[in-house]
């Protein structure tokens, strides 16, 4: 039986190149493992073999309209069996190039192709029910066993074993319907969960449904002219050297800085942080990320009473929901207490 072969895609991070001042590094091709594929390999076994890396800037990725299909030419010029693609755990960017590169990949070339990535991974939504997508954590903590689960789903489809259900073989349910004989009548089923709900037992139940936050949105304000507005942002902006230490992705804190006396964010004061784009525009210029100059204008205007005396600043890059929602109630807490009518909130 012959070696199957196969090609492994990374991301200008992962294949050791750089982090965000290359992520608009054009697609190049590298023979053999390159970094996690070394994981990859191993968990493959002696049957496969990882034959080329494909890499790519996430910018570059993500901002020409041609990046995927010039990715998807290197690949193609290995006539591998298997794409395997990242994993792309949490970022965003990287997953959303995985994912339609292995849509194509299947598509064009007629091959298996698996990702993997974290369920709050926006590439989730858009390819779950056109591509396996293993389930990984939100870092990299979790790449041996995210290359465990990527290459036995890439293995079995290959061979065309059937797949068990997604709690089985560690991948993000892609919401086919699969039929099967059970043991139990439809009625006894239902009468086991309930009795596992009402007694504090743990169940699983056979038609899970997607639940959403929903976020009333606030009325309008009544008289902008008298109110009070505060300046927040995502987008990393911190005073220059990041002295508190911001996090570039998973922000595990908020902070707050004074602007009272400033009339915008002076480039050799202020920079963004953010690990999840190219800020060298942000840092010729903060004020494209926190507008302070623009409010400024506004507030001398008197399109509204005042500004804030505090920029509110974390990072969004891939930050846990419930953390997040943690920064707005704490934040929500200081806008209340001085008397904060509404807020402009920007976001990378």
């Amino acid at each position: 039986m012959s070696t199957i072969r196969v090609v492994h895609y990374l991301n200008q991070f992962f294949s050791g190149i750089g982090a965000e001042e290359h992520a608009g590094l054009g697609p190049a091709k590298k023979s053999g493992v390159v970094g996690p594929g070394i994981a990859l390999q191993q968990a493959l076994g002696e049957g496969a073999q990882i034959v080329a890396t494909v890499y790519c800037g996430d910018n570059y990725a993500n901002e020409h309209a041609n990046a995927i299909d010039a990715i998807l030419a290197l690949v193609s010029e290995e006539r591998p069996d298997i794409l395997i693609a990242g994993p792309a755990f949490a970022s965003g960017r990287y997953g959303l190039a995985c994912g339609e590169l292995c849509v194509r990949a299947q598509d064009r070339l007629g091959i298996v192709a698996v990702t993997g990535m974290h369920p709050d991974n926006p590439g989730v939504d858009l390819y779950r029910t056109k591509v396996h997508i293993a389930r990984t954590g939100e870092s990299a903590a979790g790449m041996s066993d995210a290359m465990k689960v990527m290459a036995q789903l890439a293995l079995k489809l290959y061979g065309r074993v059937p797949l068990g259900t997604p709690q089985e073989e560690g991948y993000i349910p892609t919401g086919r319907r699969v039929h099967f004989v059970a043991e139990q009548t439809a009625a006894q089923r239902a009468l086991d969960m309930l009795v596992k709900k009402v007694s504090g037992q743990p169940f699983a139940t056979e038609w899970p449904t997607p639940s959403y936050s929903q976020v009333k949105p606030a009325p309008p304000l009544q008289d902008l002219a008298h109110a009070r507005i505060a300046l927040i942002t995502t987008g990393g902006v911190v005073p220059r050297g990041n002295p508190d230490r911001l996090e570039a992705a998973y922000a595990s804190k908020w902070l707050k800085y004074p602007i009272g006396a400033l009339d915008h964010l002076e480039p050799g004061d202020w920079q963004s942080i953010h690990g999840g784009f190219d800020t060298t525009n942000v840092n010729e210029d903060p004020d494209r990320m926190a507008p302070l100059d623009a409010l400024r204008e506004l507030e001398h205007e008197g399109v509204f009473q005042d500004l804030a005396d505090e920029l509110y600043t974390t990072t969004g890059n891939t930050a846990a929901v419930p953390t997040v929602r943690r920064f707005a109630q704490e934040m929500l807490k200081e806008l209340r207490a001085n008397e904060v009518q509404g807020v402009v909130l920007t976001s990378a």
